[in-house]
């Protein structure tokens, strides 16, 4: 079955909140906020979104894990997964250099970013056991001994874990196996250039990615595929039948992604006329 969920282009926390609670009561599944080098900050809008829903899933599109401190996000995402009693989705990737990494000096070598990525969250989900545990990375090193202070947070809401979306470069297999071994792949399509294609996935793509992943012998399961696209919300009969393709290749999410959208009405009347129904 298709889960549908938005994601705000821009706007601060009281955007933020105003707008999850809008998309629950449309029917949206999910409501997303980017994660900005610098800007509105993501778990700030998260928290205030979280407040004001009930049900909607809540989540990052997305995290650039290679630019955190993992210990900061753990502490974050365990927090924010109290705080919606479970909603929260963490979703993390190599992220865009281009969208101003170069301000501050942030890594911009892929490879790098990579192996910041791997380790960054084997030490993530560590933390969120609520357990002592030491870890020697090549980049992270953590040693946590159980002491009375500060006393060791509890574990995260969610089992076995909140769940991890990876981007994934289909079909490199490094890439795939990282994003096999969390909840879910985001697809990126690496085009005959070797470069990531920056149009979406077909649909086709989409079955050959979900055949992929169901010959992997997989620890967790059910195992999540995201599309984003854009549909019609005044026209469902064509929305429908744009994510209907997806949906029987084997996504189980669509997120509606109107990166290019202004702030402001246009944004709020999508949210407004709910999800694509491919009932």
């Amino acid at each position: 079955m298709m889960k549908y969920g938005f994601v705000l282009p821009s706007g601060d926390a009281r955007l933020a909140a105003d707008y999850a609670q809008q998309a629950e009561a449309a029917g949206w599944d999910g409501f997303f906020v980017w994660e900005p080098v610098w800007g509105f900050d993501a778990w700030v809008s998260l928290a205030a979104a979280a407040m004001r829903t009930e049900r909607i899933r809540l989540g990052t599109m997305l995290t650039p894990l290679s630019r955190m401190r993992p210990w900061k996000l753990a502490s974050e995402t365990l927090n924010l997964d109290r705080l919606s009693n479970g909603r929260l989705i963490l979703s993390v990737g190599l992220g865009a250099p281009e969208s101003g990494f170069h301000w501050f000096n942030e890594v911009t070598d892929r490879r790098l970013r990579a192996e910041l990525l791997d380790e960054g969250l084997q030490v993530l989900t560590r933390l969120w056991s609520g357990q002592p545990f030491d870890y020697d990375g090549q980049h992270y090193h953590v040693h946590i001994a159980q002491a009375p202070f500060p006393p060791l947070p509890p574990a995260t809401v969610q089992k076995p874990r909140i769940p991890i979306w990876v981007v994934g470069a289909w079909p490199r297999r490094r890439s795939m196996q990282r994003a096999l071994r969390y909840d879910g792949l985001l697809p990126n399509i690496i085009g005959d250039d070797g470069k990531v294609r920056m149009s979406p996935p077909t649909p086709q793509e989409i079955g050959q990615i979900s055949a992929y992943i169901d010959e992997q012998k997989r620890e967790y399961s059910p195992y999540d595929i995201i599309v984003e696209g854009t549909t019609p919300g005044d026209h469902p009969v064509q929305a429908a039948a744009a994510v209907r393709p997806y949906m029987e290749a084997g996504a189980t999410w669509w997120i509606e992604a109107q990166w290019n959208a202004p702030e402001g009405q246009s944004v709020l009347r999508r949210i407004q006329q709910g999800p694509p129904s491919t009932a």
